[in-house]
């Protein structure tokens, strides 16, 4: 873990800068205003972002929330050039910690199939794959 790295919440006047650093991680796609998600995640008691810094600077940033029973995470995010340093983990388990703290009992975390470098980090933290599907459905409007 480097020197001086603290987790702490996201500022909502810091979104711009959780957003540039989603973006350098290739998180975001074009069909999700990432902006929105995080006022949103900051917006209400059952979610929240934590943020990485290092001397002040944001270098790793995670959306947590849950439903009461099963918590979830997304656009979980660590700069490209400060990776291998222990910073996801630290991430993984503050937001852990937060659910905790919350009694939510269990976290269900999403790979895209193709993503095998986050299912790796995912597994290496005890995660195991289920025999679930995930359907969705776009619902237009919101």
């Amino acid at each position: 873990m480097p020197a001086g790295f603290v987790i702490d919440t996201l500022a909502e006047s810091e979104i711009p800068q959780a957003v540039a650093l989603w973006q350098a991680c290739n998180l975001t796609r074009p069909w999700n205003d990432p902006h929105a998600d995080a006022r949103f995640a900051l917006g209400g008691p059952g979610s929240t972002i934590l943020a990485g810094r290092q001397g002040g600077v944001l270098i790793g940033a995670i959306m947590v929330g849950h439903d009461g029973h099963r918590g979830a995470v997304y656009y979980v995010g660590v700069l490209p050039d400060h990776r291998k340093l222990g910073i996801g983990a630290a991430l993984m388990a503050a937001a852990e910690q937060w659910l905790q703290d919350r009694g939510v009992p269990k976290l269900n975390v999403m790979v895209r199939t193709g993503n095998l470098g986050a299912r790796g980090f995912y597994e290496c933290l005890g995660y195991e794959p289920s025999e679930v599907v995930v359907l969705s459905k776009r619902l237009g409007g919101c």
